[in-house]
C-alpha cells in the first residue's frame, strides 16, 4: 500500500505484516545507486567530450594534412636533436648545456618554412651579437676594479632600454622583434653570469654551440620533409579570396533578383557560406602580412625566385579588402527594410545582373592568372566588357530619371492648415533609392574590381608572370577556331 508521508510531504511505501501491523520499506541502497547513477554520468559525459574531440581533431587532420606532417617533423626535430643528449660523446662535446639545443628546438620550429627561419636567423643574429658585446663589456667592467658591478649594471641598463625602444619600431618590429628579444635575454645572462663565473668564454661557447644544432636541425627538417612555404600560403590565400569574392558577389545580387532570375530559368544557389565569403576577405589583413614577412626569408622555391615581390601580394590583398567592403554595404542594403517594386526590379535586373557576372567574370580570371602565374590575353576583354556595362546600368537610371514615374507611384495631396496643397513623400520613393543604391554600389564594385585587375597586372610585370601560348591566344581572339 502506499501512504502520503507527513514528514516529507512525498509518497511512502509500507507492507501489511502477518501480525495485522504495516512496516514502512525504507530504500537502503538509494545513496549507493545515487552515486553510482553520478559516477555513470560523469564517465559517459567524459567519453562523449572525449569522442566529439577525437572526432574534431580527425577533421582537422582529414581536411588540413600539412597540420598533421607539422606535427611529426616537430617530433622528429625534437628526436634529432635528443640524440645530443642522450650519446656520451655528443654529450662531451657540447657540455652540460645540451639541453638549450632542445629548448632551442621547442622555440623556434614554426608552421612555415619562412617562419622557422625567421626564428632562426633571429636567435642566431641576437645570441651572437649579445654575446660578443657581453664578452667585451666583461672585459672593460674586469678592467675597472671595484667599479665592475656599476659598469656592469650601467651596461644591461643602457643596452637592455635600446634594444627594448627598437621594437617600437615598425621595420624592426616586422622582421626583427624576436632577435631582439633574445638579444635582451643573452646579453643579461651573460653580463650578470660573467660576475660569477670564471670560464666564461667555455660557457659563451658551449651555448653559442648547441643553438647552432638546434636551429640546424630546424631548418633541415623543415626544408626537407614536407615543406609548407609561406610564400605558397600567401599566394593561395590571395587566389582563395578572388574566388570568395567573386561567389559572394553573385550570390548576393542573384538572391536579390532572385524572382527574375528563376523567371529566365537561371539556376540560383546563394547559401550563406557564399554570401558571406567576403568577410574571409576582410579579416585575412593580419595573415597576409605575416605570411609576406615570412615569405622574404625563404629561398627560392617552386615557381617563386630570391626576390620574389611580395609586397604586390599585399597590394592586391588591399584592393581585395576594398572591392569586399562595397559587397558588404551592397549586401546590407539587399537584407533592408525598403524593398524595391517588382516592376522596377524586373526592369533593371537584366543590367545589374550582368554587370555582377561580369565583374565576378574578371575576379575569377584573375584568380586563374594568379593560379597559374600566366599573364592573360583576355583580361582587357572582360575588363572592357564589365565596363560596357556599367554603361549600359548608367544609360538606364538616366533614362528612369527622364521619365515621369507616376505609373509607379503616385504623390499624395494633403492640405494644410493655411489651405495650401504641398506634396507628401510616398513610401514607394524610399523602394525606388534601394533600388538606385544597390544599382550605384554594383557600380562601385565594378571600379574596384578595375583596382584588382590594375594591382595583379602590376605583380605580374613585376614577378616576370609566363605569356599565354600563341595558340591559345588565337583562340581567344578568334572564337571560329574553337569549333573547328
Amino acid at each position: 500500500m502506499v501512504k502520503e508521508s507527513e514528514a516529507s510531504g512525498g509518497l511512502e511505501w509500507r507492507i501489511n505484516m502477518p501480525d495485522g501491523s504495516s512496516k514502512i520499506l525504507v530504500p537502503e541502497s538509494m545513496p549507493r545507486t545515487r552515486v553510482c547513477g553520478a559516477l555513470q554520468g560523469v564517465l559517459m559525459g567524459f567519453l562523449s567530450n572525449f569522442w566529439g574531440f577525437i572526432h574534431k581533431a580527425w577533421n582537422l587532420g582529414l581536411n588540413d594534412p600539412k597540420k598533421f606532417f607539422h606535427c611529426i617533423k616537430v617530433g622528429l626535430a625534437l628526436c634529432l636533436v635528443s640524440v645530443f643528449y642522450y650519446m656520451r660523446p655528443l654529450y662531451h662535446g657540447v657540455g652540460g648545456n645540451a639541453m638549450w639545443a632542445v629548448m632551442t628546438v621547442v622555440v623556434v620550429f614554426e608552421y612555415t618554412v619562412g617562419a622557422t627561419l625567421c626564428k632562426c636567423v633571429n636567435r642566431t643574429i641576437g645570441t651572437c651579437l649579445a654575446g660578443a658585446l657581453g664578452v667585451g663589456v666583461h672585459w672593460i667592467a674586469s678592467q675597472s676594479g671595484d667599479f665592475e658591478p656599476i659598469v656592469l649594471q650601467v651596461s644591461v641598463f643602457l643596452l637592455a632600454a635600446a634594444a627594448t625602444f627598437s621594437r617600437f619600431i615598425p621595420s624592426v618590429k616586422a622582421r626583427f622583434d624576436y632577435g631582439a628579444m633574445i638579444f635582451i635575454l643573452t646579453f643579461s645572462l651573460v653580463s650578470v653570469s660573467g660576475y660569477r663565473v670564471e670560464k666564461l668564454f667555455e660557457l659563451a661557447h658551449e651555448r653559442l654551440s648547441t643553438i647552432a644544432i638546434g636551429t640546424s636541425i630546424c631548418v633541415i627538417t623543415t626544408m626537407l620533409f614536407f615543406p609548407v612555404w609561406a610564400g605558397s600560403e600567401l599566394h593561395n590565400l590571395i587566389k582563395n579570396n578572388m574566388e570568395k569574392l567573386a561567389d559572394s558577389l553573385d550570390g548576393c545580387v542573384a538572391d536579390y533578383f532572385a524572382n527574375d532570375v528563376n523567371a529566365n530559368n537561371v539556376k540560383t544557389e546563394a547559401p550563406n557560406k557564399i554570401l558571406l565569403g567576403y568577410k574571409c576577405v576582410l579579416g585575412s589583413n593580419a595573415t597576409e602580412e605575416s605570411l609576406a614577412n615570412f615569405a622574404r626569408w625563404e629561398p627560392a622555391h617552386g615557381g617563386f625566385n630570391f626576390g620574389h615581390p611580395w609586397k604586390e601580394y599585399l597590394k592586391v590583398g588591399a584592393s581585395l579588402r576594398s572591392c569586399a567592403y562595397c559587397i558588404e554595404a551592397l549586401n546590407g542594403s539587399i537584407n533592408s527594410g525598403a524593398k524595391a517594386p517588382d516592376v522596377l526590379k524586373a526592369h533593371f535586373s537584366k543590367f545589374c545582373l550582368r554587370l555582377s557576372s561580369s565583374s565576378s567574370a574578371v575576379v575569377k580570371e584573375l584568380s586563374t592568372v594568379i593560379n597559374t602565374m600566366t599573364k592573360s590575353t583576355k583580361i582587357h576583354l572582360l575588363v572592357q566588357e564589365m565596363n560596357n556595362a556599367v554603361q549600359e546600368l548608367q544609360n538606364a537610371l538616366k533614362s528612369f530619371s527622364e521619365q515621369s514615374i507616376t505609373s509607379v507611384t503616385v504623390p499624395k495631396l494633403e492640405e494644410s492648415d493655411n489651405g495650401a496643397v504641398k506634396a507628401k513623400t510616398s513610401p514607394a520613393l524610399v523602394q525606388i533609392v534601394a533600388l538606385v543604391t544597390v544599382s550605384s554600389l554594383l557600380m562601385e564594385i565594378a571600379a574596384r574590381t578595375e583596382e584588382i585587375a590594375e594591382a595583379v597586372n602590376s605583380l605580374a610585370k613585376k614577378a616576370e608572370f609566363k605569356v599565354e601560348s600563341d595558340e591559345k591566344s588565337k583562340q581567344i581572339h578568334n572564337p571560329k577556331a574553337l569549333t573547328r
